[in-house]
This record gives C-alpha cells, sequence and structure tokens, in this order.
C-alpha cells in the first residue's frame, strides 16, 4: 500500500477531493492519504499556513496531492506554493495541456507539455525601495538553468516528443536569460533526437495563439512559464482542464493550478476535471501507468459523450453526478 500525502485544500477543494477518493476506491488503488490541513485552513484552526507535521508527512511519503488551498489576504503571507517549492526544492512545474474531446475550444490539435523552472526568477521575491519607486531582483543561475532545461531534454526523449523550444527574452535581458539561453544551446547537441529551437516570450504568446499545433514540449524560466501555460490552458477549455506537478530530486506533488473558487464552494457544482487529470499523473509518477490511463480514458469518454457535463463546460452536471459518470467508465 503507498501512502499519499493529501491537502483537501480550501474553497472547493474538499469536494473535489472527496470525489477523487471515490475514483481511488473504483480503481482499487493500492493507495492510502494521509490527510492534512494547509493554507487559510489550517492557518485558521493552528496559527500557521502549513504545520510541521505536514511537512513532514510529505518528507516521508514522497508524493502529496494538493486541492486549490487560499493564502490569507493581507501583508506578510507569502504564498502557500511558493513556500512549498521552496521548503522541498520542486524545481520543475510540469504542465500538460491537451485538447479533449467535447471540450469547446478555437483548436483541436493542442497537446504541449511546459516545463517551468519554479524556484528562481523574479519569484525570489527580492525587491528594495528606491526613491521613486522600487525594483525587483531577477536570478537566474546556471545550476537551476541546466536541471530544468535537462529534465525537459529528458521527458522528450522519454516519452517520443520531437521538439523542444526555449522560451526566452534574451535580447533584452542579456545576462540573466542570456545564460538561460546559453545553458539550452550547450546542452542541446546531447540530444540530437530532439529538434531544439527558441522563442522571445512575446513572439512565443502570438505563436501559441495562431499556431499551437507547431509546439510539442516548451522549457522557460518561472515568469515565462507561469504566463505561457495560463495561456496553452485557454487553448484547451481553461484552467478547470489543466493538471499540473511540481517536481523535486525525490519528492513531488502534485495540483490543479485553479483557485479555491470560494463563490462557489459547498454547491457541488465544482468541475474537478483538473484535479483528476493532476491525480492521474500521480498515478504515473508512482508506477501505477494503467490506473492512470484509465482514469483519463473514462474522463474522455465523458466528455466526448457530452451528457454529463460540468456548468462551466456547458452542461448541467454536478460535481458528484460528474464523477459518477467517470466511475461508470472506469
Amino acid at each position: 500500500m503507498t501512502h499519499i500525502t493529501l491537502f483537501p485544500g480550501d474553497g472547493i477543494g474538499p469536494e473535489i477531493s472527496a470525489e477523487f477518493k471515490r475514483i481511488i476506491s473504483a480503481l482499487a488503488a493500492p493507495i492510502t492519504f494521509d490527510e492534512y490541513l494547509i493554507g487559510e485552513r489550517a492557518f485558521e484552526k493552528y496559527g500557521v499556513l502549513i504545520p510541521e507535521e505536514a511537512i513532514n508527512s510529505v518528507k516521508q511519503n514522497k508524493t502529496a496531492l494538493k486541492a486549490p488551498v487560499t493564502t490569507p489576504v493581507g501583508k506578510g503571507f507569502k504564498s502557500v506554493n511558493v513556500q512549498l517549492r521552496t521548503i522541498f526544492d520542486l524545481y520543475i512545474n510540469l504542465r500538460p495541456a491537451k485538447t479533449l474531446p467535447g471540450v469547446p475550444g478555437r483548436y483541436a490539435d493542442v497537446d504541449i507539455v511546459t516545463f517551468r523552472e519554479n524556484t528562481e526568477d523574479l519569484y525570489i521575491g527580492d525587491e528594495y525601495e528606491i526613491e521613486d519607486g522600487f525594483i525587483a531582483r531577477k536570478k537566474i543561475t546556471k545550476t537551476a538553468s541546466e536541471r530544468i532545461i535537462r529534465a525537459a531534454f529528458e521527458y522528450a526523449k522519454a516519452h517520443n516528443r520531437h521538439t523542444l523550444t526555449c522560451v526566452h527574452k534574451a535580447n533584452i535581458l542579456k545576462k540573466t536569460d542570456g545564460l538561460f539561453l546559453e545553458t539550452f544551446n550547450r546542452i542541446a547537441p546531447e540530444y540530437p533526437e530532439i529538434e531544439a529551437n527558441n522563442r522571445i516570450i512575446d513572439n512565443m504568446c502570438m505563436q501559441l495563439v495562431t499556431c499551437p499545433s507547431l509546439y510539442d514540449v516548451l522549457v522557460a524560466p518561472n515568469l515565462y512559464g507561469d504566463i505561457i501555460t495560463d495561456l496553452i490552458a485557454g487553448l484547451v477549455g481553461g484552467l478547470g482542464m489543466a493538471p499540473a506537478a511540481n517536481i523535486g530530486h525525490d519528492i513531488a506533488i502534485f495540483e490543479a493550478v485553479h483557485g479555491s473558487a470560494p463563490d462557489i464552494a459547498g454547491l457541488g457544482i465544482a468541475n474537478p476535471t483538473a484535479f483528476f487529470l493532476s491525480g492521474a499523473l500521480m498515478l504515473e509518477h508512482i508506477g501505477l501507468e494503467k490506473e492512470a490511463e484509465k482514469l483519463r480514458s473514462a474522463i474522455e469518454e465523458v466528455l466526448k459523450e457530452g451528457k454529463t457535463l460540468p456548468k462551466d463546460l456547458g452542461g448541467n452536471a454536478g460535481t458528484k453526478e460528474y464523477t459518477d459518470a467517470v466511475i461508470s467508465r472506469l
């Protein structure tokens, strides 16, 4: 039996977490969930956003599944997501986005995987005051650049992907982004089977909204990766269809990247697809590839049939009803 740390989250988090546990039971997957509060509910109960017990559970289990969490509004509260990435050095933000049958969208052939560097860039939060405002420092290092770029090449090689595109702004940021691009160009010849190219971030955004089928795997520093992954999610139906994983050397946390949606919490109408697909990534990660494929296939069948769709996809199904439909196809 594999122990997985589960963070049921805030807002709609507990609802979609409960439905995913039903999915796991239906799959008869050998998993036991160890549940801990983090985020707003944890702060209200314990006075901290991430209790020590939750951290220790992730260290022990090595794998966690996180529903959306809320960081309390106010000065001094650092994002729970950023804290988790920092604590466990989760340097890979893996964001696959694929067009699914029955989901409205402008394109029918999007299938892009983005590797976003997760620990550096402007997200280090190094800001200081000057006479007329503030300056934020951007951090790009050889070590962090090399490990995310190698991870992207290795993924492309292992998954029979043929093209890897480096996203940057090295024409302006010649030192920082220049280092990221230079590292990419240095590593690329080690993978002759992968076609390596690069795009400046502004051109990349334009390319993605005009001809996304040209792109396969992308690798980018933190800020650009954050921007383009949401953009790409919009091409395949929105964040409600976008799974994600944060991966380090020996620890991985899987999550739906959308918000906790407190305005619909408790109404039973949340779309759990992104969370289910993140769960499929988790199953794959721990070696349960067959179960992961069964889950993805079941979701695709429900979406393609179009009879039991969540409200944000044009249907009238509630969270439980949609999950029932998925389970019936497992």
